[in-house]
């Protein structure tokens, strides 16, 4: 996934080809903000002023921007799995929810 992070946001980039411009949008938040650019660093740099016009635009409104990912969420897998999984993380001599950080960490950096 072609991603970029700026401010804790992220934002999902993808390529428009009948236009021939990159163009992104900010995921994980309520309110849409997008932006494009004909180049990486265009890109870049409209991603950056997307996000700083969004929190100023909030703070002016006198409202919260939405925030970012918290960071927490909940997964339901089947009662077996989830023993295998307790299993490997005690192997690991981890705790359940480190050894799942770690394992979704080495899956997306791969």
């Amino acid at each position: 996934m072609n991603t970029l992070n700026y401010k804790g946001y992220t934002a999902k980039i993808e390529f428009d080809q009948s236009d021939n411009i990159l163009f992104g949008n900010i995921i994980g938040i309520r309110d849409t903000v997008g932006f494009h650019g004909e180049s990486v660093s265009e890109l870049k740099n409209a991603f950056h002023e997307a996000v700083d016009f969004y929190l100023e635009s909030c703070e002016k409104a006198g409202r919260e921007p939405n925030k970012p990912f918290s960071g927490n969420f909940v997964v339901r897998v089947d009662s077996a799995l989830h023993g295998q999984i307790a299993s490997a993380a005690a192997h690991a001599g981890k705790s359940l929810n480190k050894w799942v950080a770690d394992t979704l960490a080495q899956v997306v950096h791969a």
